[in-house]
């Protein structure tokens, strides 16, 4: 005889967790926009639908067809997408005024051959989209309007002109004018043919977006060039985020050799080519920063202008001269560079990256809170330390 044993039954607890999680996807994301730009698109949406109505208002007698309203109701969608999200391909102008005629077009015919039915509001809505699709023009409002025409009964093909399309012209023209007072730019061109700026190096090249934008194969808010931007950005907070707790002393090089003010150049010569380096921080007695002696500076007091005899020229400069009277430098006080730029050892690696990359330097010195010479950083400890952030995962 055996036991029975009961299968387990689904936990109710388990169940109703992933109720909840689902219904938290559907809550809305947390929206990053600032109080002055929802105030700017506020203002926009309420004066672009003024001015249009006012312009079309005043031009409301010239138009001969009797009783024909000034504003048509989908224009308060197109509004929003002009005003709050002006760079979206769906609000650019193209979109929006072909957009919204073609649908006009659709909707009026749909009424006129299928009658008010459930069948040619259908139709309407299904072949304003397809127009949009084959005319490049996707605007969403542009549902909206097809629906209206069935729905008010609208038989005149007239309607499409007046007043749907010299309201979205009006609408158009002035949200082109507010949104440069404004400080956004718009329309956003068809920037495909446009030679992406150098000066700002990406690991995506044009090619690289356009595949991964094919590759969801719908309708994206977002074009190539906003998508490369945003990139950048996200790149640059990523670097910010893990270099942002690097500080200098987590990559110098503790320790440093260093020379004082009056030491012979033979003997800083000789610790440079011993110990395979091309700088040396210069102290006073108190191990104070008072300049740095590098390759260059031996290179510039032996003459560069010409190259034939530099090798015997630098053993002259670098060895003693037994006479009491010696016009050429002998310590290294009389070639270093005095002007040295230094760094906290708490200091932001991060904020050192402008000095290596535009400001020329190639060795910087460490110092502590009382000034003292605590180490080195150089371009080479920099570039390892970019290195570990870019290929540390997370």
């Amino acid at each position: 005889m055996t036991d029975n044993v009961a299968s387990p039954t689904p936990s109710p607890t388990g169940a109703s967790t992933r109720v909840i999680e689902f219904m938290r996807g559907l809550l809305p994301v947390q929206q990053h926009v600032s109080a002055g730009e929802r105030v700017r698109a506020m203002c926009g949406v309420a004066l672009g639908i003024f001015v249009t109505a006012v312009v079309c208002k005043a031009a409301s007698p010239l138009i001969p067809v009797a009783a024909t309203p000034w504003l048509f109701a989908a224009l308060g969608a197109s509004a929003v997408l002009v005003f709050a999200v002006p760079s979206s391909p769906l609000a650019q102008p193209w979109s929006v005024v072909v957009g919204q005629f073609v649908s006009a077009l659709s909707g009026i015919a749909c009424a006129v051959w299928l009658g008010d039915t459930a069948w040619a509001a259908a139709a309407a809505v299904g072949l304003a989209v397809a127009s949009m699709f084959a005319l490049r023009c996707l605007h969403p409002p542009g549902g909206g309007t097809a629906l209206l025409m069935v729905l008010a009964h609208i038989t005149r093909f007239e309607f499409a002109l007046f007043p749907v399309l010299a309201n979205v012209v009006v609408l158009v023209t002035w949200g082109m004018a507010y949104n440069a007072l404004t400080g956004r730019r718009y329309p956003h061109t068809n920037r495909s043919a446009v030679k992406v700026d150098s000066s700002q190096p990406s690991r995506f090249t044009a090619a690289d977006l356009d595949a991964a934008m094919a590759h969801f194969k719908q309708v994206l808010t977002v074009d190539r060039a906003d998508l490369s931007e945003l990139l950048h950005h996200a790149e640059l907070a990523a670097y910010e985020r893990s270099l942002g707790t690097l500080r200098c002393t987590d990559i110098m090089s503790a320790n440093p050799i260093y020379v004082e003010f009056g030491t012979p150049l033979d003997e800083a010569w000789r610790l440079m080519r011993e110990r395979g380096i091309k700088a040396l921080p210069v102290v006073d007695k108190a191990r104070h920063i008072v300049g740095i002696i590098t390759l260059a500076d031996f290179m510039r007091h032996a003459g560069l202008d010409t190259r034939e005899g530099i090798g015997e020229r630098l053993r002259a400069l670098v060895q003693r001269d037994a006479t009491l009277s010696s016009e050429k430098p002998e310590v290294v006080g009389q070639i270093m560079t005095r002007r040295v730029r230094v760094a906290g050892q708490h200091s932001l690696v991060i904020d050192l990256v402008p000095l290596f990359s535009e400001g020329g330097h190639h060795h910087i010195p460490i110092i502590n809170e009382d000034k003292h010479l605590v180490g080195i950083i150089t371009q080479s400890d920099l570039v390892s330390a970019l290195y570990r952030v870019v290929r540390r995962p997370g």
